[in-house]
């Protein structure tokens, strides 16, 4: 079954996605639109990329995701498809493609649009029919010219030593939990067999635990996600907002 995914950062008190869903639909109205979120903050990349990346893997390969976040972007910058672990992206070249993935995509195009009539609505006008024509089969060389590369952003990164993991908060969830990108690979390696203190905003705590209900109500837990990311939060409680953390804020891990 032919699949796009949608994430844009129109919310969903206007027409922009029942219009965007309608010019799909009119290109092919078997395809299945499936809506990741339209509650990105407004030309949000970073949150884009972080939601994009968290679950596009989980959809069937081949599957066309259609990225309408900063869909305007800057003047001069193209608006691209391209295929990267077996799935395709529609979205402008602003970078945001570039945070969704460690692996080199396998295919860049420029789309076709004409450049004598510009856009208000490039989710809807340019992006939607691309996005129905590659999920019903389309050869992607029908909608657009190959690209040498494309944007490119660096993501913030870990530092691991032998004593020390130092990684920072890059997502606070819809519960106030503290997403990190410290991995739980990185922490498997760096703590056989020592005693460790995570360390956040004057908090030091020494265990992380299996499940967010091993902490009692109000008190502060620390697991490892379902993405295998360190995530610290307040059992039925708002970490960002009892522990006064937010993106970007450092939380480190010491090995003794």
């Amino acid at each position: 079954m032919a699949i796009v995914t949608l994430l844009t950062d129109a919310g969903e008190s206007d027409h922009y996605i029942a219009a965007i869903k309608a010019r799909i639909l009119s290109v092919n109205p078997a395809i299945r639109i499936i809506d990741i979120s339209h509650q990105i903050r407004a030309f949000d990349i970073g949150h884009a990329a972080f939601v994009l990346r968290s679950v596009f893997r989980e959809f069937p390969p081949g599957t066309v995701h259609l990225v309408g976040v900063d869909a305007a972007g800057n003047r001069g910058e193209a608006f691209i498809a391209i295929k990267l672990e077996g799935h395709f992206f529609i979205g402008s070249d602003n970078g945001l493609l570039s945070l969704i993935s460690e692996h080199v995509p396998e295919n860049v195009w420029a789309l076709d649009y004409p450049a004598s009539a510009p856009t208000t609505f490039p989710e809807k006008e340019i992006f939607a029919p691309a996005a129905a024509k590659l999920a019903t089969g389309l050869d992607p060389a029908e909608i657009g010219k190959p690209l040498a590369d494309y944007k490119r952003l660096t993501d913030r990164q870990v530092k691991a030593t032998r004593k020390q993991i130092t990684g920072h908060i890059i997502r606070v969830d819809h519960f106030g939990n503290l997403i990190t990108n410290i991995p739980k690979q990185t922490f498997d390696i760096l703590s056989k067999d020592k005693s460790y203190t995570i360390q956040f905003g004057g908090e030091k705590f020494r265990r992380i635990h299996a499940s967010y209900n091993q902490a009692e109500q109000g008190e502060c837990f620390i697991v490892f996600n379902s993405l295998d990311f360190l995530e610290i939060g307040i059992f039925k409680g708002n970490a960002s907002e009892l522990l006064g953390l937010e993106y970007d804020s450092v939380v480190n891990i010491i090995f003794e």
